[in-house]
């Protein structure tokens, strides 16, 4: 299952860019530009668009603020869920007395065969 976050920034994080926005700006106007010549329309140009995207997000009448929005794939359309995605304690976090246990309780759903069992608890049980 895939996640897709998006995150949309406050307005005191827009305010705070376009004080910075504003520093670049400067910096580009004169220094920048008078050393660099094209160099410095192009860093100048990018930083007053850098300012107005703040800008916008700090002032803006139709900026909403904070938002956090995740969409979930469907894991019904043929995508195994990932690993990490489980919501179980790893194997390897538990005690060999409890590894020992979720083992057996494995081969009693009938996900181990008998090999796979005797294999597994051999390697618990040598760990010891």
């Amino acid at each position: 299952m895939k996640k897709r976050v998006t995150y949309r920034p406050s307005k005191a994080q827009g305010a705070f860019g376009v004080v910075w926005g504003g520093v670049f700006i400067l910096i580009g106007l004169f220094v920048v530009i008078p050393v660099f010549g094209p160099f410095g329309i192009l860093w100048t140009l990018a930083a007053v668009a850098i300012t107005v995207m703040n800008g916008y997000q700090a002032f803006g009448k139709n900026y909403a603020g904070p938002e956090i929005h995740i969409e979930e794939d469907d894991p019904a359309q043929g995508e195994a869920p990932s690993p990490q995605s489980h919501d179980h304690i790893s194997s390897t976090a538990l005690s060999p007395k409890q590894r020992l246990e979720q083992l057996e309780t494995l081969k009693g759903a009938g996900l181990l065969t008998d090999q796979e069992y005797k294999q597994k608890r051999q390697e618990i049980v040598k760990n010891l």
